[in-house]
């Protein structure tokens, strides 16, 4: 069997964003979030584009957003799940910003405020944020300053996993977590499910959308593309950042760094929506447009 890669845009979407696959994003949120307790029982896959309800605020786009029932607190919460190959500039402004919209947009004028339910963010990245953190997953909640304090309404935390740092080999696999983290990881590499994971009828499943046989032919092209897109904005990121220490020794680092992934974008026009271009290369939709205009 050949499986498709799991952090890639497409098949993440795939594999834990499809009505189908609600039992499989339960198995992995209650893992993830809840540390392997049964907290969420259902949950509904929303609409991943989240339009501004506010003239001038800027449209957001999430891989995979879910609202889901706390069987503990008995309170609805909003679930923001995004996997990010790429560490493109402004990513954690970007994750931020997603949070704190999808908190307050939920409400319509004239609703109290005690209508709004906690939102979290869950951020898997294929690259280390925090170098300074050696866990795997890391959470972050508003505390105060000096005492570390957490603040009385407890309604946005960011959650992280930066999947390099999980090196457990399949005969080091305990929880359930180190299974789903061993399948983010390894699933593009395995050629059957491993015997330590097919007790898991979820992570089972899972294998089972991501083989390659299961897809049909537009989806498999989807999915190379997707893969080479990859591949090449990694390249091209790099090299424009070399080339941009190199020019930075004479017209400024940030400044030359700058113009080459202006130069960058101008290729991506016909290749790419806006969004996408402004992810890869950085720039502000804004600096995009002064793009546009000047490759008329």
């Amino acid at each position: 069997m050949i499986f498709i890669n799991p952090k890639i845009d497409f098949a993440f979407k795939k594999i834990f964003g499809s009505e189908d696959s609600k039992d499989i994003l339960i198995s992995f949120l209650n893992s993830l979030i809840y540390e392997e307790k049964n907290i969420i029982q259902d949950l509904e896959i929303l609409n991943p584009y989240l339009a501004p309800k506010i003239r001038g605020v800027k449209d957001t786009y999430l891989d995979i957003k879910a609202k889901i029932k706390d069987a503990e607190k008995g309170e609805y919460r909003t679930v923001i799940i995004e996997m990010q190959v790429l560490n493109i500039e402004g990513f954690e402004k970007r994750i931020l910003y997603n949070a704190a919209k999808s908190y307050s947009t939920q409400l319509t004028s004239g609703q109290s405020y005690n209508l709004l339910n906690p939102v979290i963010t869950l951020t898997i990245t294929d690259f280390v944020m925090f170098s300074e953190l050696h866990n795997v997953s890391s959470r972050f909640v508003l505390k105060e300053k000096d005492f570390l304090i957490d603040y009385p309404i407890y309604d946005i935390e960011l959650i992280f996993v930066e999947l390099p740092k999980f090196k457990k080999q399949l005969s080091e696999l305990e929880t359930i977590v180190d299974k789903w983290l061993y399948f983010l990881v390894n699933a593009r590499s395995l050629t059957d499910v491993p015997a330590v994971m097919d007790n898991i009828p979820e992570i089972k499943k899972a294998f089972y959308i991501a083989n390659q046989a299961n897809l049909n032919l537009d989806e498999l092209e989807d999915q190379e593309k997707s893969e080479i897109f990859i591949q090449d904005q990694r390249g091209a990121i790099t090299k424009a950042l070399r080339q941009g220490r190199e020019e930075g020794r004479e017209e400024g680092l940030e400044q030359g760094a700058k113009q080459k992934m202006i130069d960058i974008a101008r290729k991506m026009l016909d290749l790419m929506d806006d969004r996408q271009i402004c992810e890869v290369t950085g720039l502000s939709l804004a600096e995009l447009e002064i793009v546009k205009m000047s490759n008329l």
